[in-house]
């Protein structure tokens, strides 16, 4: 299995897009979250995120073939933001998320903080996270009766201070 990342632009908009509605909408149907869940977002919206400055779009691919994406938007200080990263439902549970952000974190290897948000009913979402060196800031967002959104932050310690 080989793991790579691809660096997208606008070309890729359509399949990013089109991974994205497959990834995300079991969620959807689960949590009925229509205003945040990324499977409800216009191909415009991706394009716009793609186009923008501050902000990396990858497609993920494993063995050539996409079975993802992930997107890295700088902020200010050496922090960056990770905001959507999804695998394909027929490849989830096969460790790619996990290299995905060991591959990010080498590639971004300035970063102070990363953060990101998940579902705090996802379970393994949170695992995973947590299991990477994420921790929970204590930030919650109830978006409905069903779902809350959990803000994770993984500080980076420099090892030449």
């Amino acid at each position: 299995m080989t793991l790579t990342l691809f660096k997208s632009g606008i070309n890729e908009a359509v399949v990013i897009h089109e991974m994205q509605i497959k990834a995300f909408m079991p969620l959807l149907n689960k949590y009925q979250d229509y205003e945040t869940n990324p499977a409800n977002e216009s191909l415009e919206r991706v394009i716009d995120r793609v186009n923008q400055t501050y902000s990396d779009y990858y497609i993920i691919k494993n063995d050539n073939i996409p079975v993802g994406a992930i997107r890295i938007r700088r902020k200010e200080n050496k922090v960056y933001r990770v905001s959507p990263i999804f695998v394909l439902p027929e490849h989830q549970g096969n460790g790619i998320a996990q290299r995905v952000f060991t591959i990010i974190e080498d590639k971004y290897n300035d970063a102070r903080i990363w953060e990101l948000d998940t579902i705090l009913q996802e379970q393994g979402n949170c695992y995973l996270y947590e299991k990477l060196g994420y921790q929970k800031t204590g930030q919650l967002k109830q978006v409905n009766d069903k779902m809350t959104l959990v803000s994770y932050e993984k500080r980076i310690i420099e090892s030449n201070q």
